[in-house]
């Protein structure tokens, strides 16, 4: 099989905990927006690649499994393109009339790649897709003045605790003006709604070091706050999977996947650029993780913000140097 060159020699730091509760190693997904070569063509490149072999879910849907770094999908994004995934109509008639409305929507429409849960310690070998992403002329959203197009990641959370989600939620919006400002995501995903901050009330609420609720507290909260999954850190597959009867009174409608897993949308995909890494914006995460398992400096931060004055670029700076220290 061919082989394709990373990209970068940039590091993929290791978060300070590397293993759940179980002792296995933490795993992390990845999802990747991209346009330009369609899903058929993209995931017969990876095949060609990575080998494995393809089963196709639908005409714009695609899975590759058991590739030398695992399984992955790549599918148009857009649930009415996949009369599969809970569309409804006549036997027979919706699909083909989604399989036609795809191709044309194709040109519009981004893809998706979505890894399967991969394990952390081999995060970089991940970086092969973008080589042959690029191969194919995809483009991402350096690209493309309409739209945007977003690099997610789905790390699996260290313990399914009401102390381990309090700490990463505190960790995150301490950190967001800093990661915000390193990320700089293009305006255009914040006028479509896909990764907005936190309210600043929620915030003040949660990084008090008083505020140590128990996981029912801290679902109620969130969603008394967050009924949306436009959040930069989408927590609700997470408590979904934690208490999907307290989810679905909120939310009974919304689209949710429930997993243990955090959902961090803010890095933008800039598949096209050839210097291009998930590294930098991986070790942003990692940046989360290390204050949110420090419990002495997440309280003194959570003190220093409630008695900051100042605005977000001005915290940015000062919990910078929480970061380099």
């Amino acid at each position: 099989m061919a082989q394709i060159a990373l990209p970068t020699a940039i590091d993929f730091l290791s978060p300070p905990l590397l293993r759940n509760e179980s002792g296995a190693m933490r795993t992390v997904g990845v999802e990747i927006e991209f346009v330009g070569p369609s899903a058929e063509r993209t995931v017969q490149a990876l095949h060609q690649t990575l080998g494995g072999r393809i089963i196709e879910v639908d005409p714009h849907s695609f899975c590759l499994r058991d590739s030398i770094i695992g399984e992955m999908t790549v599918e148009l994004d857009s649930r009415i393109l996949h009369p599969g995934k809970g569309g409804s109509g006549p036997k027979g008639v919706l699909p083909k009339l989604a399989a036609l409305f795809g191709f044309a929507a194709s040109y519009l429409v981004p893809c998706e790649l979505v890894t399967a849960p991969f394990p952390i310690d081999r995060l970089q070998e991940l970086d092969r897709i973008l080589g042959i992403l690029r191969k194919l002329g995809a483009k991402g959203t350096q690209d493309a003045p309409f739209y945007a197009f977003g690099l997610h990641f789905n790390p699996e959370i260290p313990s399914q605790d009401a102390e381990t989600l309090a700490a990463f939620m505190k960790s995150f919006v301490l950190l967001n003006p800093w990661l915000r400002r390193e990320v700089s995501p293009d305006r255009t995903r914040g006028l479509l709604g896909f990764a907005d901050p936190f309210p600043t009330d929620y915030v003040r609420k949660v990084v008090s070091p008083d505020y140590w609720p128990d996981i029912s507290r801290f679902i109620d909260d969130y969603l008394s706050a967050n009924p949306t999954r436009n959040r930069d850190l989408d927590l609700l597959p997470l408590l979904h999977h934690l208490d999907k009867d307290r989810v679905r009174a909120v939310l009974p409608n919304e689209k949710i996947n429930g997993r243990p897993t955090f959902h961090y949308r803010l890095p933008d995909a800039r598949v096209s650029d050839p210097g291009w890494s998930i590294a930098p914006d991986w070790n942003r995460w990692v940046a989360v993780e290390r204050l949110a398992a420090d419990r002495e400096r997440l309280d003194m931060v959570g003190r220093t913000y409630l008695a900051f004055e100042g605005e977000d670029k001005s915290w940015a700076n000062v919990v910078e140097q929480v970061v380099r220290s």
